[in-house]
């Protein structure tokens, strides 16, 4: 006796479907003005939720509100992920980005506010934000200078940090030390840490406290050499060689140091 298979799916839902992931394919890579307009408006909203997260230590107080506003931008969050897997190609290789798999995890702290203590690595949001192709195939699209882009991915990562070292002092030392009595003293500690000032009116208590200020010591150095060298390196533009694809360039450039093809870099003469 031969099984029946499933019942096929119909005709038109199949088309539909296809119809919106087109649709949302061109609105998040495309290039027409109403995918910039689209695309530009998502950013909006993204940076206001980023600056709710930045403001959330502060705001806890407000009880009930707080976690409203919490599920609000997890509906948003969850939507914003759904739209942008079903405009990938491939949404295995979608999900083997380690940015989609961060953005998961703010996700997870938003679903679930109650069972982690881990609110204050939301802001790292603002790190995959700035660092997705989404962010500059909207906003980044009109510098070819490639300083721009390694400039603000390195501004971003050292702002990113301080809050996120703040929000982890926060977490774990206030009410257990006298010196940390609320969020601005925890910012005011790490950045004199991270800047090495280290005035000592703000001290973490106990071996934890001095490897958790050697940490940020070491972290704060790093990305601070890190923003001086993309100012002070010599900058690219992006001009890929249609012979081997290399994306950068010096900007007098009139052959590819890869493959020696002939380049016609467009300037103003300066």
């Amino acid at each position: 006796m031969s099984r029946a298979g499933p019942a096929p799916e119909p005709a038109e839902e199949k088309t539909e479907g296809l119809r919106l992931r087109a649709r949302l394919r061109a609105l998040y890579h495309g290039s027409s003005p109403v995918a910039v307009r689209f695309r530009l408006a998502v950013l909006t909203i993204d940076l206001a939720i980023i600056a709710f997260f930045i403001a959330a230590p502060l705001l806890r107080g407000e009880g009930l509100i707080f976690y409203i506003i919490d599920y609000v931008i997890a509906a948003l969050l969850a939507a914003d992920l759904a739209a942008r897997a079903s405009a990938y190609s491939n949404i295995r290789d979608w999900l083997k980005r380690p940015i989609v798999w961060m953005d998961l995890f703010i996700l997870a702290t938003l679903l679930f506010p109650f069972f982690f203590n881990l609110g204050f690595l939301r802001v790292l949001r603002l790190w995959t934000l700035i660092h997705s192709d989404f962010f500059w195939r909207t906003i980044g699209r009109r510098y070819d200078d490639t300083r721009v882009e390694d400039t603000t991915k390195a501004l971003v990562s050292l702002i990113t940090f301080v809050f996120v070292a703040t929000g982890f002092v926060y977490t774990s030392f206030m009410g257990r030390h006298e010196g940390i009595t609320g969020y601005i003293d925890a910012l005011y500690f790490t950045v004199t840490s991270l800047t090495t000032t280290g005035y000592g009116d703000i001290i973490l208590p106990g071996d934890w406290g001095r490897i958790v200020s050697i940490l940020i010591m070491l972290g704060g150095v790093t990305l601070f050499v890190r923003l001086g060298q993309t100012l002070l390196r010599p900058h690219k533009v992006r001009f890929p060689c249609d012979q081997c694809g290399l994306q950068v360039h010096d900007p007098d450039a009139v052959h590819c140091k890869a493959c020696g093809n002939l380049l016609c870099i467009p300037d103003e003469g300066r």
